[in-house]
């Protein structure tokens, strides 16, 4: 751990040097890129100070007890007192450094596809899948996002057998990447005359957008057909084949869309999911390998798995991930960034996600260097 951060704090210096150099400067693209990756270490390099600080206090400290102290009760005592404060701040900045040294999900900035699929429970999958479209509509409108049907299946008793948003803005991904899954609902349907409880699902996929440098597709792959829209669309909808449906041969991947006016932009978004959903399945795969080869028992997103429960009678949501409550309401109207009570510490429901996430990587950390030992 120190290697790596003597070799941040050597960057940093480097990239300090870099913003002064005046050609640097007088680019501002150039130097608005060094300030970026200088930004990204600061915290880290901050950190790895402190400590080095508090070590060589803490050092000291124990001297000026064993040396100075040893005949005054009064300063060994204070001297004790000051070791054991410094002493955890120095284990308190190494637990930081060990999650400031994890690396970071590069593709946390970018927007995404949200796909959702009604599962098992016949109309009432189709309707709960429906419901969730509004939460998550709802949850990014309360974010400042920009979020766009891309496209959609309507199921006969209400709500979508399928449909997908395109979610733009800050950092998307780092946020919805923790809601793809299974959701379960326990309620009574609408369409139940004698009142019984049923249980649907619906699937919900997180895939980040991919540019075309990202995945690699062939187009002799794909089958492309044109077909003309329905719905409302204006004029061309019915009289000009303006919907375009792909079909990606490997895979089986098939992407229907009809959302835009003209052919040339249903092309391009329906290339753009089938891009995402070719990127999503290899992000699965490696996802796969990786819980494979450490035996993770915390779910990261795959549809097998059931992730919340979404009960009605109790008016809770549950995250069978952290096993905590949430209130469903809340939950329903966007407020996906509950707040709870995590471990004694007040927290919303992505950050403990997300520490969730940074205790398996410093797990499989230390298993990793006490094999190398």
């Amino acid at each position: 751990m120190v290697d790596k951060l003597r070799a941040a704090e050597g960057t940093f210096k480097e990239l300090q040097l870099r913003m002064a150099d005046p050609d640097v400067a007088n680019n501002s693209q150039e130097f608005q890129k060094v300030a970026r990756a200088a930004s990204e270490l600061e915290q880290t390099v901050n950190a790895y100070r402190q400590h080095q600080d508090a070590e060589k206090q803490l050092a000291e400290a124990r001297v000026y007890l064993k040396e100075e102290a040893a005949s005054d009760p009064d300063m060994a005592e204070f001297a004790r007192e000051e070791i054991a404060e410094l002493e955890g701040q120095v284990s308190q900045l190494e637990t930081e450094l060990k999650l400031l040294l994890l690396p970071k999900d590069p593709l946390d900035e970018r927007d995404i596809m949200l796909e959702i699929r009604a599962g098992a429970g016949g109309d009432e999958a189709g309707i709960w899948a429906g419901d969730l479209l509004r939460m998550y509509q709802r949850y990014a409108q309360n974010q400042g996002w920009k979020a766009s049907m891309i496209n959609y299946t309507e199921a006969d008793a209400g709500g979508y057998k399928e449909a997908v948003l395109q979610i733009k803005g800050d950092s998307v991904y780092s946020k919805l990447k923790w809601e793809a899954g299974v959701h379960r609902v326990q309620r009574v349907p609408a369409t139940e005359a004698a009142g019984r409880v049923h249980t649907s699902t619906a699937t919900v996929a997180i895939m980040p957008e991919v540019d075309e440098v990202d995945v690699t597709l062939d187009m002799r792959d794909v089958d492309m057909k044109f077909a003309r829209a329905s719905g409302a669309g204006g004029q061309n909808v019915n009289k000009v084949e303006t919907a375009v449906d792909l079909m990606h041969k490997p895979t089986g991947i098939r992407i229907f869309c009809q959302e835009e006016r003209t052919q040339a932009a249903n092309k391009e978004r329906a290339f753009a999911i089938l891009r995402a959903r070719l990127f999503e399945a290899e992000l699965q795969k490696q996802q796969e390998e990786l819980r494979a080869k450490r035996m993770s028992q915390v779910g990261t997103g795959d549809r097998s798995e059931k992730i919340k429960t979404y009960n009605y009678k109790d008016s809770r949501c549950s995250d069978h991930r952290l096993k905590v409550n949430y209130d469903l309401n809340k939950q329903l109207d966007g407020e996906i960034e509950d707040n709870i009570q995590l471990d004694g510490e007040i927290e919303d429901n992505i950050q403990g996600m997300i520490s969730l996430d940074q205790q398996e990587k410093l797990k499989e950390l230390a298993d990793s260097m006490m094999a190398t030992v």
